[in-house]
Formats: structure tokens, sequence, C-alpha cells
């Protein structure tokens, strides 16, 4: 954004926000904080553990782990990205966040959870070519095929974002520079632009329903193939595993889809703000926490690995010693 960008109608330079965060509950402030930062670390923790063991135990080299892998890359920088400024917000007397700041902040989260969205249906098609047709899915799901996936969900974050800046480029902000939100997200932003905003809105909403409406639709197709497939095995074990597989998805996106839709694909002011705030919450704070424990932590190959990768530490420890 230019300089003319930040000029308000006055002519004077908008150089910070004040984010208002959860000021209205000031007695929740310090259990908040103390809450969100014990989650926060618990969520890097956890999603790098992910990443470390995907990327150094070949049993885990396969399209569904490299996913897996993409996805704990992507709760790191959605949390990361918001989860620092809110704790400061809650134990700081200063609840400013600069114009940069404010910009960065707002591009990552929206990447990052734009992509999220995306992969969450490619993985579903993944899921559903591993139980639909097992005996194709190698050759179908190869790695290109598996990086040409990821790829497109990054492309796809990336053309939202170049989107929403191409139609709010130039507008001047009105003051007060007030956000009543934990983070710059960009329906109280928009509140804040000196212009008609009603293009603006519309422009969004049919980019946020296009782009969730799109992964969800795709998921809910994956799954009814799966269920017709699964219902048609004639073994129960082999249901039990086939329904396992794919619990751990349903439930994260589900958290993740519901939670979207909620904050993003409705029309501007049509709930509070302070649903918005918890809905999102739960897409920057519980989510990212919940997925190393629903994805991997369950999972039986990955609980190997990290029963052999212990063993084989403890074993380095004790010829050292």
């Amino acid at each position: 954004m230019t300089v003319s960008d930040r000029e308000n109608v006055s002519g004077t330079i908008v150089t910070e926000f004040v984010l208002l965060g959860f000021s209205n509950h000031q007695e929740m402030e310090v259990p908040l904080f103390i809450l969100f930062l014990t989650m926060y670390v618990l969520t890097i923790m956890g999603n790098a553990l992910v990443i470390l063991l995907i990327h150094l135990d070949a049993r885990l080299h396969t399209p569904m782990y490299y996913f897996l892998s993409n996805l704990s890359w992507l709760e790191i920088i959605i949390t990361t990205t918001v989860t620092p400024k809110l704790l400061s917000l809650l134990i700081s007397k200063t609840k400013t966040i600069s114009f940069f700041g404010c910009a960065v902040q707002l591009t990552l989260y929206f990447l990052a959870g734009t992509t999220e969205v995306l992969l969450l249906g490619a993985m579903s098609v993944d899921r559903y070519l591993a139980i639909c047709n097992p005996l194709r899915y190698t050759a179908i799901m190869s790695n290109r095929v598996c990086m040409l996936m990821m790829f497109s969900c990054w492309m796809g974050g990336i053309a939202c974002i170049v989107v929403g800046t191409i139609f709010k480029a130039g507008l001047p902000y009105c003051g007060p520079n007030v956000i009543d939100h934990f983070f710059c997200d960009t329906s109280p932003l928009t509140q804040l632009l000196c212009a008609d905003t009603t293009l603006i809105q519309v422009v969004e909403l049919i980019t946020s329903c296009f782009t969730l409406l799109t992964s969800v639709s795709v998921t809910a197709v994956s799954y009814v193939c799966i269920i017709v497939t699964v219902m048609r095995m004639p073994s129960a074990e082999g249901r039990k595993k086939a329904f396992s597989t794919c619990s751990s998805h349903i439930t994260v996106a589900s958290l993740y889809y519901g939670s979207s839709i909620f904050i993003y694909v409705r029309p501007a002011g049509s709930t509070s703000m302070d649903f918005n705030k918890v809905a999102t919450v739960l897409n920057t704070v519980v989510t990212p926490l919940l997925n190393p424990i629903i994805y991997n932590f369950r999972n039986k190959v990955v609980k190997d690995v990290m029963r052999d990768t212990v063993k084989r530490i403890g074993g380095s420890l004790v010829k050292t010693v």
C-alpha cells in the first residue's frame, strides 16, 4: 500500500490501528493469556514434531503425510500470525499495531487460511482415491501429482489475496482507526475505509463463497463416494479401518469449514463481533492445536515412528554416556 492509501479524509496519514481485543472482558485477560500461551507453545511443538517426523522417516514419505506436513506448516503460519499479537494485547496497555504490521498480518492470515481450505479439499480427494481406487492409487497419486495439488492450493490462496488487494488499493482510511478485533481481519478493516465499500464486500463475499463452498463440495462428494464404497465392503474390519482413516479428516475439516463459513460466508455485520472473535479463536488457536493430535498422534504408523525415534535417541544417549 502507498502513502496515499493511508491518508484519511482530513489528509492525516494513518500510521497505526488500535485493536480492542478482549478489552470488554478485562477480568479474563490474565487467565486467557495463560491459556492461549500454553496452547500456542503446544501447537508449535506438536506441528513442528509432525513436520520433523515426516521429513526424517521414510515410512511417512507418502502423499497423505506430505499433505499433513503441508497442513502443519499452514497451522504454524496461521497461529504465529495471530497469537503473539493476541498475547501482547492481553497483558499490555498498548493496544496498537502499525499500518505495515496490520497489512502483513492480514496478508499472511488469509494466504494461509485460504490455502488450508483448498488443501482440505485436496486431502479429501486423496482419501477418495486411496479407498475407492486402492489398486490404482499409487499410479494416480504420484509424488508429482501430490506436489501439483499442493502448489495449486497455494496459488489459489495467492489469487484470493491479490483480488482483495486490487479492490482495496488506493482507498483512504477514516478515523477513528479502531478495530474491534484481536487481529487485522478484513471485515472490521473494510469498515474503516472512507469510500463506498459495497463492491468490496460483494467481491469478498463471492471470493469466500467460491473458495469455501468449492472445497466443501469436493469434500462432500468425495465422502459420499467413500461411504458408498465402504458400505459395500464384505469385511467389518475393513469398514472399520476405512472409516478410521477418514474420521480424522472429517473432524478437522468440519471444525475449520464450520467456523470459516460462520465468519466469512455471510453479509458483513450480520452477527456480533464477540461471536466472530470466538469463532476466530477456534480457527487460529484451537484447531491448530488439535490437528497434530487428531491427524497424527492417534495414527498407528505415526505412533510407531515416534516410538522408534525415541528408542534411537535413547540408544544414542546411552552410547555417549
